[in-house]
């Protein structure tokens, strides 16, 4: 995410305001042991590295994991999930970011978000889930085929009556699925919530708003050369 240097402070609180809506929150992920604001439980070594899009986190696909203690869209009716990646390959099955929702005694319930990627030799597809109390669909794009080792946008919309799924704001999945509002709970970047199917690269950014975005509302993403 670019954003041109504002020359008053008049004109940064604005442009903060547009870009930090108060029902969005976007993490940038540069520090392992804080993430979106909040103290995070590692396991293995995930540790942050230089870009060309700037500070990311890079997992060894081995056991390499983040715990964040947030679901950040509980709540939503409707939702937009992004996220700036980076797959390199690996195994074929990896979960590289989960949002579970847990009971009033911090158990996870089943209801939860998902983004995993399938890896098919030297390319990736993407596979988002979504599970509530009245409703799940998966979206499973492997008919969209891309080469790993290279930085993607994706994002997951839902607006109340269909699921959709994005790559480089190229639409690739949708169903209609009634998806009931998630509670609290907590998030894991590079795996699985119950520690399988690690993550094997890098996670520059997330950002989650409470609202279906359409296309041309998404971070802005220029992929490097």
């Amino acid at each position: 995410m670019t954003l041109a240097r504002p020359t008053t402070l008049p004109a940064f609180l604005a442009l903060a305001a547009s870009v930090f809506a108060q029902d969005s929150a976007t993490w940038i992920l540069d520090d392992p042991q804080r993430v979106g604001g909040h103290p995070t439980q590692i396991l293995g070594a995930p540790k942050a590295i230089d870009t060309p899009l700037g500070r990311a986190i890079y997992f060894d696909g081995v056991d390499d994991a983040i715990y964040v203690p947030e679901h950040p869209l509980n709540g939503a009716a409707t939702f937009t999930w992004e996220a700036i990646f980076r797959p390199d390959g690996g195994a074929v099955e990896q979960r590289w970011f989960h949002l579970a929702e847990q009971d009033r005694q911090g158990n996870d319930t089943g209801n939860r978000m998902l983004y995993e990627i399938r890896v098919t030799g030297a390319d990736w597809y993407l596979d988002s889930f979504v599970a509530s109390r009245t409703g799940s669909k998966a979206l499973l794009n492997k008919d969209h085929l891309h080469p790993v080792g290279r930085w993607y946008h994706v994002a997951t919309v839902y607006d109340g009556k269909t699921l959709r799924n994005y790559v480089n704001g190229v639409l690739e999945g949708s169903a209609e699925v009634a998806l009931a509002p998630q509670g609290k709970g907590r998030s894991s970047i590079g795996v699985r919530i119950n520690r399988v199917n690690y993550f094997q690269g890098a996670v520059r950014m997330v950002r989650f708003t409470k609202r279906a975005l359409p296309v041309e509302e998404f971070v802005k993403f220029q992929p490097p050369r």
